[in-house]
C-alpha cells in the first residue's frame, strides 16, 4: 500500500508539472487559462540557463499523450522528454533557430501497432530570463489508421481484391527508380476478347464471377515479385522482371496463354476465354503511363496478329501519324481544301476517251501532296469516308453538268465514282447517289458507280439490295479490283454487275508473266459469258494496250494515255483526242 501511495504521489507531482532536477516555475494564470482553452496537450517550455529547458505550465492532456509518445518511456518521468527523443531535438533546433518550421510528425512503433503523432511550436512573448513557446502534442494514430484504410481501399479493385489501376501506376513508378544494367522490367497488358458478348448473353453477374476466375488464372501465371493489377473493365496489367530481356517478356505472355486454354465454367457453362497481350519494354525515366500506354498499344496489334506483340516505337509512330492526318482530314473536308481529279478511260478499239474515274486529291498545306493511299484507310476507319464519298460524288457529277454547259451539249462522257465498304454498310447510296443526280441534272446512265470486291463479301444481302437500288436510278455498277479479293461466281451470276475492272497488278505483268496473261484472258472470257464489259487499269505501254485490245478489253485506264488530271485539262485531253 505504501508502495502505491509512493507511486500515486510520483505522479500527481509530474502533474503539477514539478520536474526532477530542475527549479520548478511557477505557471501564470494567463498561462493556465490558454492551456486549459486549448483541446489538445499542450505545455509552455521556457529555455532556462545554459540552454536547459522546463515546463513551465501544462494542461490536464500533456503528460498522458507525451507518456504514449515513446514506448519506452511509459514509466518514466514525463519531463525527460525535454532531454532526449524527438520532442528534445525539436525544442533544441526551435530554440536555437536552426529549425524554425514548428512542426515535425513522428512515430512510435513500427507495423499496426504504431501510433503516430504531431508536434508543434509555437513562440511565446519572453517573460523570464529565457525564451518561450508553445509546446502541442498530437496523437494522430487514428488519423492516420483512417488514411492508410482509405489509401487500402483508394488502390484496391473491390470486385477482384487485386490492385487498381493507381496502384498498378504507383509500382510501375517504383520498378523505374531500380532499372539497371542486370535487372529491367515490362509491362504486360492482357486484354480478355469478347468479353462484352458474355456479359450481355449470360449476365453481369456471370462477368463479375468470370473476371474473378480469370484474374486467379493470371496468378498463377505470375513469379515471386510480379505485380499483377486489373487495371480496366476486361484489362488486366502485369508488371514483370526480367534478366533476359524481350525473351523473359514473351515467356511470361506464353504462361499467361496457357492457363488460359482450360475452359471456365460459369453457371453450368463451358467458356474458352481467349486473350490479347501487348507488352512493353520499360526503359529509364520513362513515365509509367506512357509505358502502359505503349502496352495498350500494343494490344491492338495483337489483335489483329493473333498472338502477343512488343510495342514498337515505328508503328505507335504510324498510328499517330494516321491520327494526325484523321484531324487534319476532317479540318480539310470542312474547309473544301481536297480536289477531284480525273483519269482518262479509254475505249481500246477507237482511241476515244469514253469517260473519266473520279479520284480524290489532297494537298496539305504544310505537308504537301498526302497520298490517297494514305488517307483513304485513315477515312474509312474514322467514319470521315461518308463525308468524303457524298462530297466527291457531288462534286464528281456537278463536274460533268458543268462541262455539258461549257460545251453546248450532252457529252458522249460517263464519270466513275468509287464507294467504299463502309459507304455501302453504313450509307444509304442509293439516296445520296439519287440526290447528286437531282442537283446536278444528270441522268443515271452518266454515271458508273466502282464498288470493291470487299464491299460485296462483308455483306452480300445490303450489297444486292444497293446495286438494285443503284440500277434502278439507270447507273452502271462496276466491280473494281476484280480478283484481288475473295471473288465467287455465285456473286458474278446473281449481283447486277455491268463491269469488271481487271486489276492493274495482273494488267502490269501481262508481258513477263505467262500466268498473268492467262488470268486476263479468263477474266476477258468470264466477262463475256456472263455478258458484262471489261476495263483494264495500270496500262503503261503501248504494248499492254495493244494486247489488252486485241485479247478484247472494252476499255482501260493507265500513265500511257494520261495521269490523273485536273477538271479543265481533263475536258481539253477529252477534245483533243475527239476524231
Amino acid at each position: 500500500m505504501q508502495a502505491a501511495a509512493s507511486r500515486s504521489s510520483g505522479i500527481d507531482r509530474r502533474r503539477r508539472g514539478h520536474i526532477s532536477g530542475a527549479k520548478p516555475h511557477p505557471a501564470s494564470a494567463d498561462d493556465t487559462g490558454l492551456l486549459d482553452a486549448l483541446p489538445i496537450a499542450a505545455a509552455i517550455i521556457e529555455q532556462a540557463a545554459k540552454g536547459s529547458m522546463q515546463i513551465s505550465a501544462h494542461n490536464s492532456r500533456f503528460f498522458d499523450t507525451v507518456q504514449q509518445s515513446s514506448s519506452a518511456a511509459r514509466d518514466w518521468n514525463a519531463a525527460d522528454c525535454l532531454k532526449s527523443g524527438p520532442i528534445a531535438e525539436a525544442l533544441t533546433k526551435f530554440f536555437d533557430g536552426s529549425d524554425t518550421r514548428g512542426e515535425l510528425d513522428f512515430k512510435d512503433g513500427e507495423g499496426v501497432s504504431s501510433h503516430h503523432f504531431r508536434l508543434k511550436l509555437a513562440p511565446l512573448p519572453q517573460k523570464g530570463n529565457g525564451p518561450r513557446c508553445l509546446l502541442s502534442v498530437v496523437d494522430r494514430t487514428v488519423e492516420v489508421q483512417a488514411e492508410r484504410t482509405l489509401r487500402a481501399e483508394m488502390l484496391r479493385d473491390s470486385l477482384t481484391g487485386l490492385p487498381n489501376r493507381l496502384a498498378f501506376t504507383e509500382a510501375v513508378e517504383k520498378a523505374g527508380e531500380t532499372v539497371h544494367r542486370d535487372l529491367e522490367h515490362a509491362v504486360l497488358v492482357v486484354d480478355m476478347l469478347r468479353f462484352s458478348r458474355i456479359n450481355e448473353s449470360m449476365g453481369s453477374l456471370a462477368g463479375d464471377e468470370l473476371l474473378i476466375t480469370f484474374a486467379r488464372r493470371l496468378i498463377l501465371a505470375l513469379r515471386a515479385g510480379d505485380v499483377l493489377a486489373r487495371t480496366g473493365g476486361n484489362e488486366f496489367g502485369v508488371l514483370v522482371s526480367l534478366r533476359r530481356g524481350v525473351e523473359d517478356a514473351l515467356k511470361a505472355a506464353q504462361r499467361i496463354q496457357d492457363v488460359m486454354t482450360t475452359p471456365f465454367k460459369i453457371s453450368d457453362l463451358e467458356i474458352r476465354v481467349e486473350c490479347a497481350i501487348g507488352v512493353a519494354l520499360m526503359h529509364a525515366g520513362q513515365d509509367p503511363e506512357e509505358l502502359f500506354r505503349n502496352a495498350q498499344f500494343a494490344v491492338k496489334q495483337a489483335k489483329i496478329a493473333g498472338k502477343p506483340q512488343v510495342y514498337e516505337p515505328k508503328q505507335a509512330s504510324e498510328a499517330r501519324r494516321r491520327f494526325s492526318i484523321e484531324t487534319e482530314l476532317r479540318r480539310a473536308l470542312d474547309k473544301d481544301q481536297l480536289r477531284l481529279f480525273y483519269q482518262p478511260l479509254i475505249d481500246l478499239k477507237s482511241g476515244e476517251v469514253a469517260g473519266f474515274e473520279a479520284l480524290a486529291r489532297w494537298t496539305h498545306e504544310d505537308r504537301g501532296e498526302i497520298s490517297p493511299s494514305e488517307f483513304i484507310p485513315v477515312a474509312e476507319e474514322s467514319g470521315l469516308i461518308l463525308q468524303l464519298g457524298r462530297w466527291a460524288m457531288d462534286c464528281a457529277v456537278q463536274t460533268l453538268a458543268d462541262w455539258d454547259k461549257r460545251c453546248g451539249e450532252k457529252l458522249p462522257l460517263y464519270v466513275g465514282v468509287n464507294l467504299s465498304a463502309i459507304q455501302v454498310a453504313r450509307d444509304n447510296i442509293a439516296e445520296m447517289v439519287e440526290d447528286s443526280l437531282r442537283a446536278s441534272g444528270l441522268a443515271g446512265d452518266r454515271l458508273t458507280l466502282e464498288l470493291t470486291e470487299s464491299s460485296i463479301v462483308q455483306d452480300p444481302a445490303r450489297a444486292t439490295r444497293v446495286f438494285d437500288a443503284l440500277k434502278a436510278l439507270d447507273a452502271t455498277v462496276a466491280m473494281d479490283d476484280f480478283g484481288t479479293g475473295y471473288s465467287s461466281l455465285a456473286y458474278l451470276q446473281r449481283l447486277p454487275i455491268d463491269v469488271l475492272k481487271i486489276d492493274k497488278s495482273f494488267v502490269s505483268g501481262m508481258m513477263v508473266d505467262p500466268d498473268a496473261v492467262a488470268i486476263v484472258r479468263a477474266v476477258l472470257s468470264l466477262a463475256e459469258a456472263l455478258g458484262m464489259s471489261t476495263t483494264a487499269e495500270g496500262i503503261e505501254t503501248v504494248e499492254l494496250a495493244t494486247t489488252l485490245a486485241t485479247l478484247g478489253c472494252a476499255s482501260g485506264q493507265g500513265f500511257y494515255f494520261a495521269k490523273p488530271l485536273e477538271a479543265e485539262a481533263a475536258l481539253d485531253y477529252w477534245k483533243s483526242r475527239r476524231h
